[in-house]
């Protein structure tokens, strides 16, 4: 089941981006346009204070503390951008781009920059079209 909110939350979403630096914003807005991209199924909200990207389609019933909806999290550090995956572990290793080896399954992807971002960017689609493929429908 969808979660109740909007589930594409571009308002929260930008309203968060527009009070980056504008490089900065820049760069949030293309890592955010690049999630969105890889699928229409890909929602977008406010959630632990980042922009999180979600599966929005339908799923078997699962137990929400595995968090098994939730794709990514997009955490903000100083001009630089932490993509979390809460779930990561699931996705095998598809992209050299996933760093990490946490006990509880995240796996990271850090992007320091836009060139950063430019050379990460296919290894971030292929991620998350691969765990969209594990999504239990």
């Amino acid at each position: 089941m969808a979660p109740s909110r909007d589930i594409h939350d571009p308002g929260g979403v930008s309203a968060l981006i527009q009070k980056l630096p504008p490089g900065f914003a820049s760069l949030v807005e293309a890592i955010r346009q690049t999630i969105l991209s890889v699928d229409p199924e890909v929602g977008e909200q406010i959630k632990w204070n980042s922009p999180s990207f979600f599966y929005k389609g339908q799923m078997k019933p699962f137990d929400p503390k595995t968090y098994k909806r939730d794709i990514v999290v997009l955490n903000l550090h100083k001009g630089s951008a932490l993509l979390v995956f809460p779930t990561g572990e699931t996705v095998g290793v598809v992209s050299d781009i996933l760093e990490g080896n946490y006990a509880d399954g995240r796996r990271l992807v850090k992007i320091k920059d836009m060139a950063d971002f430019e050379r990460k960017k296919e290894g971030l689609k292929k991620v998350i079209a691969a765990w969209l493929s594990l999504v239990e429908k």
